[in-house]
């Protein structure tokens, strides 16, 4: 059932709170295995997440074997849930969630409340806007992150500028290329902070077939314009600063959890990067509340999503079963490398009856090039040799013989090649 109102209180087996990729595929998982009442709950008119705004493939191969725009896949996930009998439901607003679980919602009919016996927060990810970067100049419209780009182009039919300049050269900042092919909208330049893509090295070619500009090792230092932009200055490698005409401007990537909900509650997070603090079955510091997708780790596909999502909802029908070990019975993983964004699980369960490695993902603020070692003591316990670039991320495996011997702490320690 699709409702955009709410009774005063709803009782339900689990509530998810955001209907991307990962929350709906946990949704139809926790369905398909028995789960009686599965609530998603979206703050938008429709649910499927990013892909919903992004008008061009590729989704959907993980998921349905087939290559897909955003929309449409977004469709197909909607179908699928309404099909497993999934509650639905949209413009709802989940303002707080109290230990119980306990979710205070708001509606266009008003406030309630859902008390579920589980909770998964599939919140995603959000770009980080201008007003964080720093970035001077006046306050001109025109200025958008890709994701209300994409909104104005797919959703609204709007053509918020002719020649933009892109910032960044994340994954999405390539989506926000083909965005304004769509469109018709043809910037004048993409210009990225770093020597090279941050995206696949690869993709620097998409620009130039497109006959755009790319600057590399460029900053932007300001944007111009009264009440519309008028033009950037942009500091070179060579140190020139130079004018650039343009009627908009893009900013790109550098994604952060949409973790408000748990900020604001009672949930323990990441130190620095606002995640919220899980073990290896998706379990925040409330064993009640359990956490999937981009909200851990932003900003990862969709296909990624999708999987980790089915995966946690495993995890929640053995936590609804009893079946899942002590939440409390673990050691913390502590990361001493400022090189180091941040590390997912942030803490590791004692579990006797696992044979399996547990996956540990470290993700860095900047190139790096080394060695990964995670110590017990001043014991190096598992290595790896690493080159990376920022935000990439590198899976480190733990094996289950590590755990078993209970170590009381658990050291991510980088050091770098010399």
């Amino acid at each position: 059932m699709i409702a955009d109102v709410i009774e005063p209180i709803v009782h339900c087996d689990v509530a998810i709170v955001g209907g991307g990729p990962s929350g709906l595929a946990a949704a139809i998982q926790l369905r398909k295995a028995g789960i009686e009442h599965v609530v998603v709950l979206d703050r938008e008119a429709e649910v499927g997440g990013i892909p919903r705004h992004c008008g061009h493939p590729p989704f959907g191969w993980p998921e349905f074997r087939r290559v897909l725009k955003g929309p449409e896949y977004a469709s197909r996930l909607h179908e699928a849930a309404i099909a497993e009998g999934v509650d639905i439901r949209t413009n709802v607003n989940v303002v707080r969630i109290e230990s119980g679980p306990l979710l205070h919602v708001s509606t266009s009919a008003g406030t309630a409340k859902i008390e579920a016996a589980k909770v998964l927060l599939a919140t995603g990810a959000r770009e980080t806007p201008r007003s964080a970067r720093l970035v001077s100049g006046t306050r001109p419209m025109g200025v958008l992150t890709t994701g209300a780009l994409q909104s104005m182009v797919y959703l609204k039919s709007r053509k918020p500028f002719l020649h933009p300049v892109i910032v960044g050269t994340e994954l999405v900042a390539y989506s926000a290329l083909l965005t304004c092919r769509h469109a018709g909208i043809r910037p004048v330049a993409m210009i990225e902070e770093r020597k090279r893509p941050t995206a696949w090295k690869s993709s620097i070619w998409l620009p130039r077939l497109l006959g755009i500009r790319s600057l590399f090792n460029t900053e932007l230092v300001s944007i111009e314009g009264k009440e519309r932009v008028s033009g950037v200055a942009v500091r070179l490698d060579s140190g020139h600063i130079e004018q650039i005409p343009c009627d908009g401007v893009v900013f790109c990537g550098q994604f952060v959890a949409e973790s408000t909900l748990a900020c604001m509650g009672h949930l323990k997070l990441n130190s620095g990067c606002g995640i919220p603090v899980t073990d290896q079955f998706g379990r925040c510091s409330d064993p009640n509340i359990f956490a999937a997708g981009n909200v851990l780790h932003p900003a990862d596909s969709s296909g990624r999503c999708w999987r980790e999502g089915i995966r946690t909802a495993s995890h929640i029908v053995r936590s609804l079963a009893g079946d899942l070990p002590s939440a409390f019975d673990t050691v913390a993983i502590e990361s001493t490398s400022p090189t180091v964004r941040y590390v997912f699980p942030q803490r590791l369960v004692f579990d006797h009856r696992s044979t399996k490695s547990v996956s540990l993902w470290v993700k860095f603020s900047d190139e790096a090039q080394g060695t990964l070692h995670l110590k017990i003591g001043d014991r190096s316990v598992v290595s790896k040799r690493v080159r990376t670039l920022p935000e990439k991320q590198v899976q480190l495996a733990v094996s289950s013989s590590i755990l078993s011997s209970k170590p009381t702490s658990l050291k991510l320690v980088f050091e770098p090649s010399s």
